[in-house]
């Protein structure tokens, strides 16, 4: 791979999956053998949590990476995952809104930072915040593409076309992203025995129509199913297909091929 590959997961509203595709796809990359560092760029710090990491006093966060009072690869942990590595957050990140918006290339400060350790990685996966912050708009200049989860409900519909319309912006009036959206990822997709509600499949529609009204395409991709199997892998630190869940699996290795396409 000729360098590292920088893909986000952005939603502008909670509860929508980010951390749950960052999580499945770095570890699904990490157990193929490639070099992963994930960066849980959210104050709330699921992310961080989930891998297992306590972010002990004085040590550096990516408060401190971003605000360069520390090198990049003295915010890198590792996690208790082979190949798999983490700059992570805590509540303290919120306060580098002001930083971010007073040094006049916010947008692209992450983008550099992560540049001084691309060398050391196949790909970088990052947990973006769920609102329109400093914070988010770093995240998504430093991406080379973005996956869009999305809950199939109103607030899920809400929030696609909230990311849709920044993403828009930042490509247009400021030029700060660039770069591919893999998919939007319909997240906690109901079905009563082998078959989806119809609340879910009227969102998923939605869904449907409103990539195609932004983009001219379906950009819709498998979606992740409504189980208690994600929170009993997350909390097991298992895989799915460790689980024995490989149809559980499959939106997540979809996501990875495209992936890896953009090398």
């Amino acid at each position: 791979m000729a360098s590292m590959q920088t893909v986000s997961s952005v939603s502008l509203a909670g509860g929508q999956g980010k951390t749950t595709v960052v999580l499945f796809v770095a570890r699904f990359l990490a157990e193929q053998g490639r070099t992963v560092l994930v960066v849980d760029a959210d104050p709330q710090s699921s992310l961080t949590t989930f891998l297992g990491h306590q972010v002990e006093s004085e040590s550096p966060t990516l408060l401190e990476v971003l605000k360069k009072q520390v090198g990049t690869e003295d915010g890198i942990y590792k996690t208790r995952y082979n190949n798999l590595f983490l700059i992570p957050s805590d509540d303290a990140l919120d306060t580098v809104q002001d930083y971010l918006a007073g040094s006049g290339t916010g947008a692209f400060t992450l983008k550099r930072r992560l540049a001084a350790v691309a060398h050391l990685f196949d790909y970088c996966l990052i947990d973006a915040p769920p609102q329109r912050s400093q914070i988010c708009l770093t995240v998504i200049g430093a991406s080379d593409a973005l996956v869009i989860p999305v809950e199939t409900s109103v607030k899920g519909l809400q929030s696609l076309i909230r990311t849709l319309e920044l993403i828009s912006e930042l490509r247009d009036d400021q030029e700060a992203f660039d770069g591919e959206i893999l998919g939007v990822v319909p997240f906690r997709d109901r079905w009563v025995g082998l078959r989806r509600t119809n609340e879910s499949e009227s969102n998923i529609e939605s869904m449907q129509q409103i990539t195609q009204e932004w983009f001219s395409q379906d950009l819709v991709l498998p979606s992740i199913r409504e189980s208690e199997k994600f929170k009993q892998a997350i909390n097991r630190g298992q895989t799915l297909h460790e689980m024995g869940q490989p149809e559980l699996a499959y939106p997540i290795e979809v996501l990875v091929k495209k992936i890896e396409q953009l090398e």
